[in-house]
């Protein structure tokens, strides 16, 4: 990263080594901002200069976000820069496939820390910084789980409910100190997210048409930027089944979840 000085705006993009979290820091950097990337691999490092390679300063920042010290190593990289943060994107998560019978607990209580308790820590410090100086835009990332209960991701659904009604309260509370708060809810989409879960065997594995996580990252930018309170990042499908969801019982699409994402030893590689 150049150390000249920049009068470019400062973002920051958690998760942001690959699928929508790169697409976002991506659409930052072509849009005239600088970044703070982070990432739990040293993949980070090459995302940061596809980033660079846009004209951006990137500070590429490995880190796990699930321990307490992976977030404060994260908000000391944006204090260190000195300057003001025009821009957070808390976007890091994961799921677990499985039956919670069989899925290990220190994984599950690592998946809270990252999805919840990691959103939390970041946010206080971000939204602090920024309602001092009345003025920036918060993006959170929840999922269309958010809209139902999720058997065999058991815990992920649950976490991006917490991440959802968080931001949308969030956003109630700041809008009087001059930021704003966004909420992205996007559907199955075409990253490695349910190949990490470890849910290859289910009917999210390779075979499920998934949204452009292109198409989900525009989706989440724009939104963030003209100040909208949240918006379901896929394609029309996505965004009618987040309609049918207001409305369906909570049992009838606890069963239509489950037949998706129960493991089926015929769809194993």
């Amino acid at each position: 990263m150049s150390t000249a000085p920049s009068h470019r705006p400062l973002a920051l993009v958690t998760g942001a080594s690959a699928g929508i979290g790169y697409e976002l820091a991506l659409l930052f950097a072509r849009d005239g901002h600088d970044l703070v990337a982070t990432g739990r691999s040293d993949t980070i490092h090459r995302a940061a200069a596809d980033f660079a390679a846009h004209g951006a300063q990137v500070i590429p920042v490995q880190a796990d976000l699930a321990r307490h010290e992976g977030v404060e190593a994260v908000w000391q990289a944006v204090e260190d820069t000195g300057r003001p943060l025009s821009a957070a994107v808390l976007n890091a998560g994961r799921s677990i496939g499985g039956a919670f019978l069989d899925t290990d607990l220190a994984d599950e209580l690592s998946l809270i820390s990252l999805n919840v308790t990691s959103v939390v820590h970041l946010a206080k410090h971000v939204a602090r910084h920024m309602a001092a100086r009345r003025d920036g835009r918060i993006l959170i990332t929840s999922s269309l789980s958010a809209t139902l209960p999720t058997p065999y991701e058991t815990v992920y659904g649950p976490s991006r409910a917490f991440t959802r009604m968080f931001a949308l309260g969030l956003r109630e509370e700041l809008k009087d100190h001059g930021v704003s708060v966004t909420t992205l809810l996007p559907g199955a989409t075409d990253s490695d997210f349910h190949a990490r879960a470890g849910m290859n065997d289910t009917a999210f594995g390779p075979g499920m048409k998934k949204n452009s996580r292109v198409q989900v990252a525009r989706q989440g930018y724009d939104a963030l930027m003209s100040g909208r309170p949240q918006v379901i990042g896929g394609d029309r499908a996505t965004r009618r089944a987040a309609v049918e969801h207001r409305f369906l019982p909570e049992p009838y699409k606890a069963a239509r979840h489950a037949r998706k994402a129960r493991p089926d030893a015929s769809r194993r590689p």
